[in-house]
């Protein structure tokens, strides 16, 4: 086995990842064809209302707001007073941004669970900077969407040849809480699990 394969083999878990979601803005989600707008929209909620609750770093980065809208709010609104870093160049590389990438670089972590709209675009571009950079990247791909199916599942593809590792929101929330013995786990079951998915009958009577 290389050194390569053995991050691979570790688990995520609130010590040693950061979470970065990209363009979750209107019209991006306008144009999403590829899957579920809501299902993808609430994907990506879920997964930042996890990271609040487990005090995973979380950085935001959008493009163009005066064009594209605002930041979501679902997502934005979890952390009151955190910056939304609009990126100074007109990039579809979130990483091209200075502000974004050192607020991620200053994170201190070296796996980046990733998530953007659309996918072949902002998600893969930002995905392929992250692996050069040396980070390793995991990315959240039921969280993304694209303008047609086959420009998300080919964007997921190039992805997967260059080395990101797929996870998808209970996969990952489940690494970070890591045991239902984490003090946390009530308030996952509550805001998160009991919300989302197969997980949708937890916590209820």
């Amino acid at each position: 086995m290389t050194e390569n394969q053995d991050w691979r083999l570790e688990l995520l878990s609130t010590a040693n990842s950061a979470l970065v979601l990209v363009d979750y803005q209107p019209s991006m989600f306008a144009s999403v064809a590829s899957g579920d707008k809501t299902i993808i929209r609430n994907t990506a909620h879920y997964a930042a209302k996890a990271a609040s609750i487990l005090d995973v770093p979380v950085v935001l980065s959008s493009i163009n707001p005066q064009r594209n809208g605002e930041f979501i709010a679902e997502i934005a609104g979890i952390f009151p007073g955190q910056e939304v870093f609009v990126r100074t160049v007109p990039s579809f590389d979130a990483l091209e941004d200075e502000q974004t990438r050192d607020a991620f670089r200053k994170t201190g972590r070296r796996k980046m669970v990733l998530s953007g709209l659309w996918t072949s675009m902002c998600f893969t571009y930002t995905a392929l900077h992250a692996l050069k950079e040396g980070y390793e990247v995991y990315g959240l791909m039921d969280a993304a969407g694209d303008s047609t199916p086959d420009a998300h599942r080919y964007g997921i593809e190039r992805m997967l040849q260059a080395g990101v590792v797929p996870t998808t929101v209970e996969s990952l929330v489940s690494e970070w809480m890591h045991d239902w013995g984490n003090p946390k786990s009530g308030e996952l079951i509550g805001e998160v699990y009991s919300r989302y998915g197969a997980m949708l009958g937890l916590g209820k009577t």
